[in-house]
């Protein structure tokens, strides 16, 4: 069988999970790999290779549970307020002092706490206790075995230690502990184009970070990675870099040119050093994942983990992950999930099971899940994702409104905190989001999850009950009135309260020194202009076609009208990276990529928040930062902003 042909056959999971499991067992590598004994402060996240038994009883003697005198309960008998029982203190009874904790002397099998006996003579030494209440045997005393019992059971075999685990094995007379042996895995980067975080950076050249992730998830995961030096794009110095690791390692993820593109050399290494099992499964992002093991009877496995970091880091999830929770005697983690209503129409590969990425919050009564960037190269949808939809191969998707299950990255609580904003992109929000974030008042942080949308997207998510809050600066045509008209119209019987963010300068965002000399937006109908547009429902895409039909320039003669981005920031980027030469946007974005700024005029950027959330215990701290003079001053000092209105009440809109 070919490389090529092995690649396009493109297998579902479940086959290329049965392929890997067949092959660890026919090598032997089915189960944990080896038992090695540590000491209990170095034990903690182990997992123990066999059940633990107690060497010795807790308590091993019959010991004070409280300071007092140490007495024989038969000694008590009858003892009341009107009829006190005396015993004289000494070391032989029939009373005697003890801290707690000390041993019982043979003859007692009580303890009268210091609080209950009168003491005569002298205070340091006395001479005698009185008792007005008789003690039942066993009073105030810790038995032998009250914790634990000699050969009794404290842990069972493949339990993951915890620090409460370690002072019972401690407790229980154990020094040290049998624990599986962590699995030993190495990460090799594989691209001529890649260059280590902090060097010097030329167009072409890609940082390489996927080795840090993919290590740190072995190590989360109970493994011990290795980092190799990145090996270019060279067939030799990767067969000789995967034969080095696996003599010395139980698992080799051999990471980017898993693909069949004219240097990708990773399903050649394989073959080279063994056999190639897998070249292509059908799951998104992920696709072109290689599975392998080294030549001979007890072959190590190889993992073949595409170059895109989502796609890296969601196939170490699938295939690593489960892996090496084996190797330590673990079942396959099994993260909580929730079921919630899809926010937006999702298509998916009919072929493929899809990871989808999502952010999750709580709104009223319903969970939302608004899905993130699909692009396998954005790392930015795993930081921002609260939780993965799992698509189905041979499913379609699913519409807006549908009802799905997600696997939660985060903690309930945290989604229960969680702030869902939909609508217009503006930088204030990441500040916002921080300032949330560091809130210690009632309830504790919130966390802020934005999705851009744009204003009109943001209107209409609120009419559908998916945000707690929308962005807005919709500029009515006919009025001149920025978000009212459009409330209205879009939230005919949702009552909201429009409070006031920032004033912002809208302008021409262009190149430094401004090349093409632009001014107006009469300018952007220059053969020579490249423009970059907002997507439709954005409000500066509104902006922009009412200023354009003012001056009676068509759209259709602006080069690059049709191009679209969703922020702010993403005109302003492809105009720093040169596929455009002007932008609407504003200038905080220019500034914050180095272009030049043209401004042209002056709008609202308003939040719009449905009456039943604008008091809510949620939403009280974001209130109490956009009245907090130290934020309005951070968000003044960005260019292009004014906030002398910032949190007060604009309208509110039965």
């Amino acid at each position: 069988m070919t490389e090529r042909r092995i690649y396009l056959e493109d297998i579902p999971l479940t086959e290329a999970q049965r392929r890997l499991a067949a092959a660890l067992q026919a090598a032997g590598r089915w189960e944990p790999l080896g038992v090695e004994t540590v000491p209990l402060d170095q034990a903690r996240g182990r997992v123990t290779a066999g059940p633990v038994w107690a060497a010795l009883s807790a308590p091993h003697y019959h010991a004070a549970a409280m300071d007092g005198y140490a007495v024989a309960a038969a000694a008590t008998a009858g003892a009341s307020e009107r009829t006190p029982v005396r015993l004289a203190v000494s070391g032989d009874g029939p009373a005697r002092y003890v801290d707690t904790g000390d041993p019982l002397p043979a003859w007692a099998d009580a303890v009268a706490p210091v609080e209950v006996a009168q003491t005569s003579g002298p205070s340091a030494q006395p001479e005698a206790i009185e008792l007005q209440a008789a003690l039942a045997p066993w009073a105030h005393v810790r038995a032998i075995g009250e914790d634990m019992v000699a050969t009794e059971l404290v842990l069972p075999a493949n339990t993951r230690l915890r620090p409460v685990d370690l002072g019972a094995l401690a407790g229980s007379g154990h020094a040290t502990v049998s624990v599986w042996r962590r699995p030993r895995v190495a990460v090799i980067p594989t691209g001529t184009e890649l260059v280590q975080v902090g060097r010097p950076l030329k167009p072409g050249d890609i940082i390489e970070y996927n080795s840090l992730v993919l290590a740190a998830q072995v190590e989360q995961w109970g493994g011990v990675a290795t980092r190799w030096p990145i090996v270019p794009d060279d067939l030799a110095q990767i067969v000789a870099a995967v034969r080095a690791a696996a003599t010395e390692h139980d698992l080799v993820l051999l990471n980017a040119g898993s693909s069949a593109g004219s240097e990708d050399y990773s399903a050649r290494a394989v073959e080279q050093v063994g056999t190639l099992l897998v070249h292509g499964v059908a799951v998104r992002p992920g696709h072109p994942v290689i599975i392998g093991m080294t030549a001979g009877q007890a072959g190590v496995p190889i993992i073949g983990v595409p170059g895109y970091p989502v796609s890296a880091a969601l196939t170490a999830e699938i295939f690593v992950e489960p892996l090496l929770a084996r190797w330590q005697g673990q079942p396959a983690a099994a993260p909580p999930t929730l079921p919630a209503t899809l926010t937006r129409k999702v298509l998916s590969p009919l072929g493929d099971d899809e990871y989808l990425r999502v952010t999750v919050g709580r709104v009223g009564e319903r969970v939302v899940a608004t899905p993130l960037s699909r692009g396998a190269g954005v790392i930015t949808s795993l930081v921002r994702a609260d939780g993965l939809v799992i698509i189905p191969r041979h499913h379609e998707g699913y519409d807006a409104g549908a009802t799905v299950n997600v696997r939660l990255y985060r903690p309930l609580e945290t989604i229960e905190r969680t702030l869902v904003v939909i609508g217009s992109h503006d930088l204030t929000l990441d500040l916002l989001a921080q300032r949330l974030a560091e809130y210690s008042g009632e309830g504790g942080p919130v966390r802020l999850a934005s999705a851009n949308v744009g204003s009109q997207g943001g209107l209409i998510a609120l009419r559908r009950g998916e945000a707690h809050l929308a962005g807005s600066h919709l500029l009515d045509p006919e009025t001149g009135q920025y978000n009212l008209p459009a409330i209205r119209r879009y939230l005919p019987e949702t009552p909201v309260v429009v409070v006031a963010l920032v004033g912002r300068e809208q302008g021409l965002m262009v190149p430094a020194g401004n090349p093409q000399g632009l001014r107006t937006l009469a300018d952007l109908g220059r053969p020579e202009v490249r423009f970059v547009n907002r997507q439709r429902g954005a409000g500066t895409r509104v902006l922009l076609d009412f200023e354009l039909g003012k001056i009676g320039l068509p759209a259709s003669d602006i080069p690059g009208y049709a191009r679209e981005e969703y922020t702010h920031l993403g005109v302003a980027a492809a105009i720093a990276s040169g596929t455009a030469s002007a932008g609407l946007g504003i200038a905080a974005a220019a500034q914050a990529l180095g272009l030049d700024f043209v401004p042209l005029f002056k709008e609202q950027y308003q939040l719009v928040i449905p009456q039943v959330y604008a008091d809510s215990p949620l939403l009280r701290p974001l209130r109490a930062a956009l009245l907090d003079r130290t934020f309005q001053a951070e968000v003044a000092a960005l260019p292009g902003y004014e906030v002398s209105g910032m949190g007060t009440i604009v309208a509110e809109v039965p």
